[in-house]
């Protein structure tokens, strides 16, 4: 696996997803970079933004074994994980899996079950593993979470607890597509109505997990120099130090962000990280992992408004 190679891939992943979902090509790399850089998603936008069929799409691109969750108040973490049952056959326990023995999960709607669901999925997200009655089973390099959550119903959810924020790589804020694009889509639809759950049926999956684990260490090998390294850990504890940010990001965020510049780096064909790929990568890397003080929150400041303000203020390197 060469460079060449890798960016040839992430183009083709592009063309494929771009035949369903349109208007979120930001939303397409930054998936495509977690997905090198062994990072989960959380995508968040107002119902109808095309979340689901986006991380439906990217998934149906890939080779790998997919799973959904749609989570519901009354979901258990049982539901998640899978129980051992008993075969009265065998007089034996067998493990019934749940839906996170795959590679690519899609979490639904998140924050609509209760804190101790939405827990099931914390050593999975860490670990790359899953432990029932006391047995580890491990879930592959390949397991990848994307989770979708709406942040304007607030009745029958429970918001994310920080831990499990601090496990997403990126969050990212869709938005409604362009005019331009929104009558194309239409266009589209009138042209040739698609049935019931056909939308990425069409999809051919142009990359495996042979072919994902080379270029995850393709990645690997990408140079983060000293200057590198330095800027982004200034830029992480100034979110400990600002005034308007009553919680900063951790030392995870400062490893993850540092993964994420190396991905970004060989999806544009370089082998070494520079400035603009921590810059451009800051805010969805960080927007989920800090939380703001009263007086921000009074004067009508956002996560990404005091993001922008350190970004302003940290001088990059040359």
């Amino acid at each position: 696996m060469t460079l060449e190679a890798l960016r040839g891939r992430a183009d083709a992943l592009r063309t494929e997803i771009g035949r369903r979902v349109q208007g979120q090509e930001e939303a397409v790399d930054l998936l495509l970079t977690a997905l090198f850089a062994r990072g989960h998603v959380l995508l968040e936008g107002p119902p109808g933004t095309a979340k689901t069929l986006l991380a439906r799409s990217f998934s149906a691109a890939l080779d790998l074994r997919f799973g959904r969750i749609q989570f519901t108040p009354d979901l258990m973490p049982g539901d998640i994980l899978g129980a051992s049952i008993f075969n009265f056959q065998t007089n034996e326990f067998t493990l019934a899996r749940g839906p996170i023995f795959s590679q690519v999960l899609l979490a639904d709607e998140i924050n609509r079950a209760p804190p101790k669901t939405q827990a099931a999925l914390l050593q999975a997200m860490n670990e790359n593993a899953v432990s029932i009655d006391g047995t580890d089973h491990d879930l592959g390099d390949a397991f990848l979470v994307i989770a979708t959550q709406n942040p304007i119903e607030q009745q029958g959810t429970y918001p994310l607890p920080e831990a499990q924020l601090d496990r997403f790589l990126f969050k990212l804020e869709i938005d409604f597509p362009p005019e331009s694009v929104e009558f194309s889509i239409l266009r589209r639809h009138a042209d040739a109505p698609l049935a019931a759950g056909s939308e990425t049926a069409a999809l051919a999956p142009v990359l495996d997990a042979a072919t994902l684990a080379d270029s995850r260490r393709l990645v690997d090998g990408v140079i983060l120099g000293d200057e590198i390294l330095r800027y982004i850990v200034r830029l992480v504890r100034a979110t400990r130090e600002t005034a308007e940010i009553a919680h900063g990001a951790s030392t995870r965020a400062a490893d993850s962000l540092a993964r994420a510049a190396r991905a970004a780096a060989a999806l544009d064909g370089r082998d070494y990280a520079i400035p603009d790929d921590v810059k451009r990568l800051y805010l969805p890397a960080m927007r989920h992992r800090i939380v703001l003080g009263p007086t921000a929150e009074i004067e009508g400041r956002d996560a990404g408004t005091a993001l922008e303000t350190i970004l302003d203020q940290i001088e990059a390197p040359h």
